[in-house]
């Protein structure tokens, strides 16, 4: 579930050295390894304050592994589970075919104000950890090292991130790791901090412009979280979340498994009737109208770091295991060259979302020659119906005339980057 989604995007995302060596600099890489990264983050704070590169890195990486680490150790503490049923295993073609138990084996109580409270907590967090993220990208330069499979997390909040929590255990249980070739010579033009060069083949250099590429990544993370908890959706929890925790008291507990059959099999049909009652209750009044309209900054701000991303990287002058790469760099991920057309179809692509975003360019809805303006439903929904809006009748209030987003308008995407765009953009953020 989530954990693995986090895990994912951390080890995409997370290198011992930097330049004008300080601290943080020197010793972020084996915080990680140890999972210790809090306690260099609270000697880091003045650094930062001073402008210092390395320790706002320091301090963006804690808040960004401690968002994703407290979020999974509440899903922990009140047993959260991957919905499973027979019923699953035959539509995805999967082995899903026993009932999901646990991992904790005393799953706490969960109440829906709780899950919003850590919701709200991990959206925060990210907020935090972006800004601390912008300001190391204005900060002195640096280059710090990390093999981002020994990253240590805890969660599942026993206060000790053990062997079993890193990122390279955990990406090892959800599916083979992509190899990363062995590292280059140093890079031209900035200062390693102490130690011994890294040997390991999945070691990745971050510089002031991958700190950049985090505070991107920590507001797309927040985003979703944050039109989530402009609604109320506890109809929706009620009726639907058992499944998701199946141990932590909620309404439906205690009939997760009928007691007859209508079409298959007790468990199938049960899980089937509360498919149905999700869809039921996917109609979400608004509770925040100005944390809904405030997404359209959000979404704006993502956008503005991706270009801002995509200046600095272009900017570079040194080779040193990048994340992304600019056209003149080594890419690490096999048979994936970043070249200028890949570059100008991606801030192509920005100009586009930033039509949408302000209600410019409008998104095509099945039913209507008329396009869905996203401007006008951020600043103006009071409810979220997601079947209404789909069928048309809840959409009538955003119809507007004017250019409707098609092909042509992400002709340049598509040109360059075909059938792999979602990779390119998963990357590129």
């Amino acid at each position: 579930m989530r954990i693995f989604t986090a895990a994912a995007g951390l080890a995409l995302a997370l290198s011992a050295g930097a330049a004008q060596a300080g601290e943080a600099g020197d010793q972020l890489a084996q915080s990680l390894y140890d999972g210790t990264i809090s306690d260099l983050a609270a000697r880091s704070t003045a650094a930062c304050d001073a402008g210092e590169g390395d320790a706002c890195f320091a301090l963006g990486l804690d808040g960004f592994i401690t968002a994703y680490e407290t979020f999974a150790q509440g899903l922990y503490r009140h047993g959260a589970v991957t919905p499973n049923s027979p019923a699953m295993a035959m539509l995805l073609g999967m082995g899903l075919d026993t009932p999901a138990a646990p991992a904790n084996p005393n799953p706490e109580p969960l109440t829906y104000e709780q899950f919003r409270d850590l919701l709200d907590t991990f959206s925060k967090t990210l907020d935090t950890a972006a800004g601390h993220m912008k300001q190391a990208g204005e900060g002195t330069p640096f280059v710090i090292h990390i093999d981002p499979l020994q990253v240590r997390i805890d969660l599942d909040g026993n206060g000790e991130a053990g062997v079993g929590e890193t990122l390279g255990a955990l990406l090892g249980e959800a599916g083979e790791f992509v190899d990363i070739p062995a590292p280059d010579a140093p890079p031209p033009g900035k200062t390693k901090s102490k130690g011994t060069e890294p040997t390991e083949n999945t070691i990745i250099g971050f510089d002031n412009a991958d700190a950049i590429w985090f505070a991107g990544y920590a507001s797309i993370s927040a985003t979703p979280v944050e039109i989530i908890l402009a609604h109320d959706f506890s109809d929706f929890f009620n009726a639907y979340f058992h499944r998701i925790f199946p141990k932590a008291g909620l309404p439906m507990q205690e009939f997760s498994r009928g007691e007859g059959t209508l079409m298959m099999d007790a468990d199938s049909d049960a899980f089937i009737a509360d498919i149905v009652a999700a869809i039921h209750t996917a109609d979400f009044p608004v509770i925040d109208q100005p944390r809904l309209a405030a997404v359209l900054g959000r979404l704006s701000a993502i956008t503005a770091l991706s270009r801002q991303n995509w200046e600095m990287i272009l900017a570079e002058t040194d080779d040193d295991r990048e994340l992304l790469p600019s056209p003149t760099q080594t890419s690490l991920v096999p048979d994936q060259t970043i070249t200028e057309d890949v570059v100008k179809a991606w801030l192509a692509t920005l100009d586009q979302l930033d039509l949408i975003i302000n209600g410019e360019l409008l998104l095509p809805h099945w039913r209507f020659s008329k396009g869905f303006n996203l401007k006008t439903y951020f600043e103006t929904a009071t409810e979220t119906d997601l079947v209404m809006l789909f069928t048309g009748h809840d959409a009538l209030p955003y119809l507007s005339d004017g250019p409707v987003a098609d092909a042509a308008a992400f002709a340049e995407l598509n040109r360059v980057m075909g059938d792999e765009w979602p990779m390119f953009a998963l990357w590129f953020n």
